[in-house]
């Protein structure tokens, strides 16, 4: 799964990285956590729009918001099945920006968070679907990040990973209209394990009160396989 991660990159690196246009204060931020405000990239009137939607995807059909609490992550191997997911996935694509995430790798009784990012340290795109609750006036639009099985390189800490897409794949995630199993298929794998990076950080990051850049620093004395 994917439940924590960082986005950090500035403005300007926004626009020029993703191509689109950055009207929003995005402050810098260690340690996201579900049900908070993430930025996305979704499709609008023929462009991309960057906007904040709530992390955990509540159906249009839900009765209770309290659903999406449960919903931060879709699997990429049965999201085109899942009522939950399934319309969204046809027209409601986004891209969840962020710049590497968090995962714990399992020590004997304990688990140790790692930090897993590229290695040339470049924004990531996780792939995301995003829907619209709208229940008595109260209007809601969340999303969810599809994950798929753990490259070489995380498999050994989790045994799940964020689907991240890169450059060239990501007008075809936006593009609004239906993808079919082939073009779903090609898109939603693990990235490259030679492409990133992964170290131990300090267990502070377990906690979303935490914030700052010390969370995604290395632990000393923790390092080991599979670094």
């Amino acid at each position: 799964m994917c439940g924590r991660y960082a986005f950090y990159s500035p403005a300007e690196a926004v626009r020029q990285y993703f191509a689109v246009d950055c009207e929003l204060d995005l402050q810098p931020r260690y340690n996201i956590a579900p049900t908070q405000d993430v930025p996305v990239i979704r499709r609008r009137d023929g462009g991309k729009e960057l906007a904040l939607l709530h992390w955990g995807l509540v159906p249009s059909w839900a009765k209770e918001k309290s659903i999406g609490n449960r919903m931060i992550n879709a699997r990429a191997e049965t999201v085109a099945e899942k009522p939950s997911f399934r319309n969204a996935l046809k027209s409601r694509r986004c891209l969840v920006l962020a710049n590497g995430f968090y995962e714990r790798q399992k020590t004997g009784a304990a688990k140790q968070p790692h930090y897993i990012c590229m290695q040339d340290r470049r924004p990531m795109a996780f792939t995301g679907l995003w829907e619209s609750w709208d229940k008595g006036g109260e209007l809601l639009e969340s999303c969810a990040i599809i994950t798929t099985t753990a490259n070489e390189l995380v498999a050994p800490i989790h045994h799940r990973m964020p689907v991240i897409l890169g450059k060239d794949r990501q007008t075809d995630w936006l593009s609004g209209v239906p993808l079919d199993a082939g073009q779903l298929g090609s898109m939603l794998l693990p990235s490259p394990a030679g492409e990133m990076v992964a170290w131990p950080v300090d267990r502070k990051v377990n906690s979303p009160a935490n914030q700052g850049s010390e969370l995604i620093e290395e632990e000393p004395g923790q390092r080991g396989e599979p670094q």
